[in-house]
């Protein structure tokens, strides 16, 4: 029995800024993907993924878990991600698991179909997608944003899925999975948030739209909503210093979570035993805002 209220660290963080897109490995404290705690069973043995933002945060959570239960993985990630990735694919490949690096910007429409190519090719196939990767940038104004910064997180958190769905279609066989991440966001926006809640309440959108579509083909859509979690998100651009200190201190359990709390979730929207979950949002959000 482990007591989640103080599993992990709680606020107050120190004031951290790294430039975007930001690395796990030098956030203090280190962000908890599963590296020693998360035990495989088989559940995904001879399943082939691919995860977007699959260097840290909850994409580097399901590398891990899915190279544990039996999968091989190909990661895609910002090429300033490098260091991190590494990380990931070393410890892919100490599972005896075939690990595959794919990086490259996720707002180029080529790049995205490549990406999916790339993937099959080294993979022999592909049945799990999990389009992850995400661009968080606060302004406390919407005046605040310009054009650019729109365009980038639309093309990032919206696009990017589209044209790598697109691409991988061909390639998915009836009991395949394609699996979201959304957020909490996209039903209980931040004022600062204003073009990332709206990409999430999208991707909340297209999940249970495309599993209507697909429900038929036998294949399955999911996604998985977090509440606040510690990753590089935060000190790169996506929460004020004043919320970095206190981020997840108003959750029911006091804290942010962890990565390596949601792995099993990803395993579990991926594994042929939740065969009859789709057009499922998976919320981990710590119990919400208390108060």
């Amino acid at each position: 029995m482990t007591d989640p209220t103080t599993k992990y660290p709680k606020p107050p963080f120190e004031k951290q800024s790294q430039p975007w897109p930001g690395l796990a490995g030098k956030m203090n404290p280190r962000p908890d993907h599963g590296e020693k705690s998360y035990k495989g069973s088989g559940r995904l043995a001879g399943r082939k993924a691919l995860i977007t933002g699959g260097d840290s945060g909850m994409g580097r959570a399901a590398a891990i878990a899915y190279a544990r239960e039996g999968a091989d993985v190909a990661i895609n990630y910002h090429p300033d991600e490098e260091p991190d990735a590494r990380e990931v694919v070393d410890l892919i490949k100490a599972e005896g698991r075939k690990a595959v690096a794919l990086p490259g910007d996720l707002r180029d429409a080529a790049f995205c179909a490549r990406l999916v190519e790339d993937a099959v090719a080294a993979l022999g196939g592909l049945d799990i997608l999990v389009n992850n990767a995400a661009r968080q940038q606060t302004q406390a104004s919407v005046l605040d944003i310009t054009h650019e910064e729109f365009d980038a997180t639309m093309k990032t958190n919206i696009y990017a899925p589209f044209w790598i769905i697109k691409a991988a279609l061909p390639h998915l066989k009836p009991g395949s999975s394609i699996i979201g991440t959304s957020s909490e966001q996209a039903t209980n926006p931040s004022a600062e948030l204003y073009d990332y809640a709206q990409t999430k309440a999208a991707t909340t959108n297209y999940v249970k739209s495309l599993a209507k579509q697909l429900g038929p083909k036998g294949i399955r859509v999911n996604a998985v909503a977090p509440g606040p979690v510690w990753t590089p998100l935060q000190v790169s651009g996506g929460a004020t210093q004043e919320k970095l200190q206190t981020f997840g201190g108003k959750s029911a359990l006091g804290r942010p979570g962890q990565p390596a709390e949601l792995a099993s979730i990803y395993v579990q929207l991926a594994a042929s035993d939740a065969s009859f979950t789709t057009g499922g949002i998976y919320g981990a959000n710590g119990g919400g805002t208390v108060g």
